[in-house]
């Protein structure tokens, strides 16, 4: 109903418009050279309006017959993109299903329809790795790397490279830049933090360890690798304190206090770590300075209070106590540690020394040296994540990589010392 009124508005208002132009009075004439040209003022009044009309849709013709190679190209540029997405689409279900060939010629196509965008970029790179092209994925990372809007993809992706070709200082270096790239990333410092360690910069896995990382053991590596005798003094401090029992932070840090000239600190370090881990290598490290063999066993004496009823402090008096010719104290602190339980090679063997001490015969010491033979092994430094055992004390087991898993034990043993 309202559309019926609208429409009588309109054309009552037509009507109005042509009887006022019918009414109009007068004529209108025009003079061109020798021709005089009359008409009344309705027909000039209707021929105007009729030639605006006819000047109005030629202008509009004109414009839309120049504006047709843009649209032309807008409908092109469409036409692209919805291919292009539907080729993004096509790699995207390739990947999933696990189709490399499938997966690198939708890739390639989505970058020849939408060009070398991020999502194409990373598409050809994924589409590489599953097909082993490790070059082709390479350089569409490369490509990702060099742009302004999705630097970390290319980078994180050459970071997963290095890392799976083992190459940690390219790895390392890359990490640098993916966290300048996208700076808090909570897995890229844990990357960099073991980055560090494979490559063996010390002083920067410490500096990026989080709460739960080995700090002792980390401090006790940095330091061995500092040159710097101030800063080394430092960091093996920080890894004593951050675990005394740790026989490396106590050797590290007691190793530069003595090299400060702070011996007496130094065995303070040495004593504090023997009350909570004794180890052979703190004794040795105790009694280094001191080479009379009866001052010897007073220095050995004096750890020897810190922790007087753990068998290894039996052995440290036995050794010394044999080695300045004291055997039958010698003894008794071997039997000491065989009452205690151990039932080592290296105690047997020093059973056997001592038998040797006390009887010049050919028998003496034999019955030890039979017991040695089904002795369980002597301790030594075990990875409690792989179960290996290795010579000396390392940062890093060798065998799985793990940081600070070595501990002092015997292999024969399922439960380590703590």
């Amino acid at each position: 109903m309202l559309r019926i009124l609208w429409i009588l508005i309109v054309g009552a208002i037509v009507v109005a418009g042509a009887w006022w132009l019918a009414l109009l009075p007068g004529t209108i004439s025009a003079e061109i050279g020798d021709t005089t040209l009359e008409a009344p003022t309705p027909v000039v009044a209707i021929g105007l309006i009729v030639l605006f009309i006819v000047l109005h849709l030629l202008l509009r013709l004109i414009a839309h017959i120049t504006a047709t190679p843009r649209y032309l190209s807008r409908w092109r540029g469409s036409r692209r993109r919805a291919g292009g997405d539907e080729a993004v689409t096509r790699t995207l279900l390739a990947l999933a299903a696990g189709e490399s060939s499938d997966a690198r010629r939708e890739a390639a196509n989505a970058r020849k329809l939408l060009g070398d965008t991020p999502q194409t970029l990373l598409l050809a790179a994924e589409a590489g790795r599953l097909a082993g092209r490790e070059d082709e994925a390479a350089n569409a990372f490369r490509a990702l790397a060099d742009r302004t809007d999705a630097p970390f993809l290319g980078l994180r992706g050459l970071l997963r490279q290095a890392i799976a070709r083992r190459d940690w200082t390219e790895a390392a270096a890359l990490a640098k830049q993916a966290e300048a790239a996208s700076p808090g990333a909570a897995w890229l410092r844990s990357e960099r933090q073991q980055l560090a360690v494979r490559t063996g910069d010390w002083h920067e896995a410490l500096a990026l360890a989080g709460p739960d990382a080995p700090k002792a053991t980390l401090g006790a590596a940095a330091a061995a690798a500092e040159p710097d005798p101030k800063r080394a003094l430092n960091l093996a401090k920080q890894a004593f304190t951050a675990d005394p029992a740790l026989t490396a932070a106590a050797l590290a840090y007691a190793t530069r206090l003595r090299a400060a000239g702070k011996d007496n600190k130094a065995q303070d370090v040495i004593r504090t770590a023997w009350g909570l881990a004794p180890h052979p290598d703190l004794a040795t490290f105790a009694l280094a300075p001191v080479t009379d063999k009866m001052e010897r066993v007073q220095a050995a004496k004096r750890l020897a209070r810190t922790n007087p009823e753990h068998p290894e402090t039996d052995l440290l008096l036995a050794r010394t106590e044999l080695d300045a010719g004291l055997t039958g104290e010698a003894r008794r602190h071997a039997e000491a540690a065989r009452a205690a339980g151990l039932n080592q090679r290296r105690l047997w063997l020093l059973l056997a020394e001592i038998d040797h001490a006390e009887h010049d015969t050919p028998e003496a010491g034999r019955d030890a040296l039979r017991q040695a033979a089904n002795a369980d092994p002597d301790p030594t430094w075990i990875c409690t994540n792989c179960g290996t055992t290795q010579p000396a004390w390392l940062p890093t087991c060798p065998a799985c990589d793990h940081t600070g898993t070595l501990k002092w034990g015997s292999a024969g043993r399922a439960r380590l010392p703590a």
